[in-house]
């Protein structure tokens, strides 16, 4: 509760004070908390009117306070403003004159310095729309040389300092009376999900926003108004009230309801600070430090506030002289960025809570009132979209003194409501367009309608107790009588209502008004010729090989794609990767409708290239980052950053972090981005680079190292060793090559001891490939494995560990068909069946993309054809027919094997070259044996062995022969 107040029994408001009291006294048997209330809050009035400098109280987004504001400040003209807003805000003002409201005022931080890194990216917004006493005073102020605005709240940096530090998300604490957590916001229906994510995440920074703080006020008052939402209240008994009252009466109501509000709030609980009173503190401090810096005079100042805040108990209200200042705490060394980004109707209602269609309604009345006459509203010189300005009013001089207080809100709460008559060409009007809109949106809607919505419309109003039907009441009554229980299309009539009434207006950022970056992207991409500032979506078709100019357009928008959020920048048609440039490329652009992503990107940098380098060397050098995403890094760096030089540094840093890792958790990603790379190198460079060879050997020592450690480790999972193997096996050549020992891998693989079952498959197959075991002995294992019941039941653990082998050693993949073949094979129907399931589930989720490996190689060894199912005979079987000597070439099953004649043969002794220097290589010194000797025909040449153990080369040539020369 506010402090003691001085004895104020005489005064202008001291019959109203004693009037209330009176009144609480009997209706509470005596003196007690509602009188001290009603009572406090008079006083409350007293004291903000009766301080020199003028208060102007206000609410957040209010047409009565815009009215109020246009016409006080041409009857004042004040010399200095004081306006409720973060006063590092300031420089971003004079740049009003370039966007069309609604837009909102940004202070942004990615790299924080005295915040917890949690709360990282800190962002501020402070939403101005053209129906709010703000702007008022900010045209009036800017488009007059002679006026000074001052900015007088918090900075963006405080606003966090004020936050609790053990809070993980600054938004819910660091915000200002729109925080509220007692009372629920209102809540009247979805809205379109684009338009009100505008601000994103953004705390949310505005003057005056004056709803209870706790729900069992807002509820009664709802309850008794018969309304569905605090916004419906405020319209009908504050706003409508206000619209046409004189200042006087309207600053003493404003006043009175922020004094009732506050004192009714719940009190601040142990350990929280009143943020509400240090932002009074904060404000008080500022203006009084700018008077005594400038020596105006408090009469020819005007401060804007909230009401809320105009109703202060602080000890530092007001500046009568000798009032204490308030220590103000430094900033931060947080680096701030400003700038300004496009707002609307639904992100400023999802901002603060409001009911949706509120803020469209209220700029649809102050609309209305500003076209009544009356009051000339003020606007920016030159601003788009606004009214034409008319010829400048002569200023008047501004008064001698102020007027003396008077007592209106006597007479205002005592007077009952003015009955209006009904607008009926006004209502007449929306029931006629909100039908027509209804018929293009799929509604069966006639004129029957329009008089029914007309009717209901005045049927509700007096229901509710209301002297003419308002937007809300219209609202309903269409919903009763168009909507019935079907919505054809995809919006409700509700939503057309919102349309009808003035609809969501977006704001846009002018193009002066945007950082360099994004004046940058918009200047690059003008020889597509399109207009990228409207919000509709723009298709851009680039033909790079008749309009080569167009390159650079379409390396910017890969980048583009990169850097922001899906839908922004979307290829249609076109894709870059390694060594692949398009032709052709076909985009959906849509930079005007998403301008808040681009402007926020010019927060971190001045070009995007900068932008992207800056984004990918911090992700390196990340805390938590990997070598898997290190490689990512290189790949995106050559993609769309032409700089040797920074890709060969995030390759250093990926040979780091590959060395200083103690998992095997990425080996997979590892694996297929190094090989990538390396394909990427060997196709367009003479040589590798010195990083790829340096990560090579590092991980072929790295891994060699950890491989037996992850055999065992029941959380390495069987896909990591599998592309462990890989690594190791794929790029052993070249880590030969560069120095590194075979032994290590060999040693590495003889102190492998697995357990589980997929393991130990694994382990065969790199046992296999080393030559430690040979095909025939693996082949004895896995029947020793089938002919086991105790181990037949993990038989697809096995399996999945034999397919995980196919990325270490795809030769064995005749195998793998061979023992899942035996499989189906030998095992019985009651034995197969139970376990067939989770072998699939198995291969599913631990082999997917090899198992198109087993399939091919199934398609060669099995017959084509169904007639020749019943006469195969499996290659591997003992009963498998010997290849016919006198065939060239033949094989069983059309597999090719070692003769002594045919083409492959005639090659070989017509060009003996080629044997001659593998046999050298070799060192085998038999020589050649003549043709038709047993010895040959046996196979028991060098060249002969080489045949049968790998027939597809000499498969390929004979066929290749076949077709050209003919058999020899």
């Amino acid at each position: 509760m506010p402090p003691d107040r001085p004895d104020r029994s005489a005064g202008t408001f001291a019959p109203l004070r004693s009037q209330l009291q009176g009144a609480a006294t009997a209706f509470a048997g005596g003196p007690d908390a509602v009188a001290d209330i009603l009572t406090g809050i008079v006083d409350d009035v007293d004291r903000a009117l009766g301080e020199e400098l003028e208060i102007f109280p206000v609410c957040h987004h209010s047409p009565a306070s815009a009215l109020a504001m246009a016409r006080r400040l041409r009857e004042k003209q004040p010399a200095v403003i004081y306006l409720e807003l973060c006063e590092d805000l300031r420089p971003l003002l004079e740049e009003l004159r370039n966007c069309r409201l609604p837009v909102a005022l940004q202070a942004f931080a990615s790299e924080l310095d005295g915040f917890p890194s949690a709360w990282a990216p800190l962002n501020i917004v402070a939403p101005i729309s053209e129906a709010s006493a703000e702007y008022q005073a900010i045209a009036y102020a800017l488009d007059n040389p002679d006026v000074e605005l001052v900015l007088v709240d918090r900075s963006a940096d405080h606003v966090f300092q004020w936050t609790p530090t053990e809070s993980p998300d600054p938004a819910p604490d660091a915000g200002p009376e729109s925080a509220d957590t007692d009372a629920a916001p209102d809540d009247a229906g979805g809205q379109p999900p684009e338009e009100a994510a505008l601000h994103g995440e953004a705390v949310g920074i505005g003057i005056g926003d004056l709803r209870p703080r706790f729900a069992e006020l807002r509820s009664y008052l709802l309850h008794h108004g018969k309304v569905r939402h605090w916004s419906e209240w405020w319209d009908q008994y504050v706003e409508q009230p206000l619209a046409d009252a004189d200042y006087d009466t309207y600053r003493q109501v404003m006043v009175l309801i922020g004094s009732l509000f506050r004192r009714l709030r719940p009190p601040a609980g142990p350990g929280h600070d009143d943020r509400d009173s240090d932002r009074e503190r904060y404000m008080w401090t500022r203006m009084r430090q700018h008077m005594a810096a400038t020596g105006v005079d408090r009469s020819r100042c005007l401060y804007v506030c909230g009401a809320f805040h105009a109703a202060s108990p602080v000890e530092e209200f007001g500046t009568a002289p000798g009032t204490p200042d308030w220590e103000i705490s430094p900033r931060t060394a947080t680096r701030w960025l400003y700038g300004l980004i496009p707002s609307s109707h639904s992100a400023i209602e999802r901002q603060f809570d409001l009911a949706p269609g509120s803020v469209s309604i209220a700029q649809a009345g102050w609309t209305k009132a500003v076209g009544r006459g009356g009051v000339t509203p003020y606007q920016l010189a030159g601003q788009p979209g606004g009214r034409k300005r008319g010829r400048a009013k002569k200023q008047l001089p501004a008064p001698a003194a102020p007027a003396p207080v008077t007592d209106r809100l006597s007479g205002f709460l005592s007077r009952p409501p003015v009955l209006d008559e009904v607008d009926e060409a006004e209502l007449l009007g929306w029931c006629v367009d909100i039908v027509r809109l209804a018929r293009r949106n799929g509604y069966l809607a006639s004129t029957a309608d329009a008089i029914a919505v007309f009717e209901t419309s005045i049927l509700l109003a007096g229901i509710r107790n209301r002297a003419r039907p308002t937007p809300y009441d219209f609202a309903d009554a269409a919903v009763t009588c168009i909507e019935k229980d079907v919505v054809p299309g995809r919006r409700d009539v509700r939503r057309l209502c919102d349309i009808l009434l003035g609809g969501d207006r977006i704001g846009q950022v002018g193009y002066d008004a945007l950082p360099p970056l994004a004046r940058d992207v918009f200047d690059r991409l003008a020889p597509l010729g399109l207009a990228l500032e409207t919000r509709t979506i723009q298709r851009a078709l680039l033909d790079l090989t008749a309009r080569p100019e167009l390159a650079p357009c379409s390396d910017l928008l890969w980048v583009l794609h990169r850097l922001l959020p899906d839908g922004v920048v979307r290829p249609i048609m076109g894709e870059r990767r390694l060594g692949e440039r398009s032709i052709q490329e076909s985009w959906d652009l849509g930079l005007g409708r998403h301008q808040r992503a681009v402007i926020e990107l010019g927060y971190e940098g001045i070009t995007v290239e900068q932008v992207l380098e800056k984004r990918l060397r911090r992700s390196v050098w990340a805390p938590d980052a990997t070598a898997a995403a290190a490689l990512a890094a290189v790949e995106d760096a050559i993609l769309f950053l032409p700089s040797r030089r920074f890709v060969d540094e995030l390759g250093g840093r990926a040979v780091e972090l590959l060395s200083a890792e103690r998992t095997v958790d990425d080996a997979p990603e590892v694996l297929r981005r190094i090989r990538r790379l390396l394909a990427h190198y060997r196709s367009t460079e003479p040589e590798l680079p010195a990083w790829c060879e340096s990560f090579v050997t590092t991980g072929y020592a790295h891994y060699c190292t950890l491989l037996p450690t992850a055999f065992v480790d029941d959380e390495t999972g069987v896909r990591q060793v599998g592309a462990m193997l890989g690594f190791l096996f794929s790029m052993e050549s070249l880590a030969l090559s560069l120095g590194c020992d075979r032994a290590q891998l060999e040693l590495a693989v003889r102190q492998s001891h697995p357990e589980a079952p997929a393991k130990v498959a694994l382990l065969w197959a790199a046992q296999s490939q080393l030559g430690l075991l040979t095909v025939a002995q693996l082949r004895s294992r896995c029947v020793e494995l089938l002919t086991n019941p105790l181990v037949v039941p993990a038989f697809p653990h096995y399996l999945s560990g034999f397919v995980q082998a196919l990325e270490p050693v795809p030769s064995l993949a005749p195998v793998v068909v061979e023992v899942i073949s035996e499989a189906f094979a030998r095992l019985p129907d009651p034995v197969l069946l139970p376990w067939l399931p989770k072998l699939i589930t198995t291969l599913r989720e631990q082999g997917r993309e090899l198992v198109p490996l087993l399939v091919r190689e199934a398609g060669r060894t099995f017959p084509a054809g169904l007639a020749a199912l019943d006469a195969w005979v499996p290659p591997w079987s003992a009963d498998a027919p010997t290849p016919d000597p006198g065939v060239p070439g033949a094989g069983v099953g059309g597999s090719p094997v070692s003769s002594s004649c045919g083409p492959v043969v005639g090659l070989l002794r017509d060009h003996p070259g080629t044997c001659d220097a593998v046999a050298e290589l070799l060192g085998c010194d038999a020589g050649w044996q003549p043709a038709g000797s047993p010895s040959a025909g046996a196979g028991s040449s060098e060249g002969a062995l080489l045949l049968d153990a790998h027939p597809a080369t000499a498969s390929a040539v004979a066929e290749l022969l076949a077709g050209t020369a003919g058999p020899r």
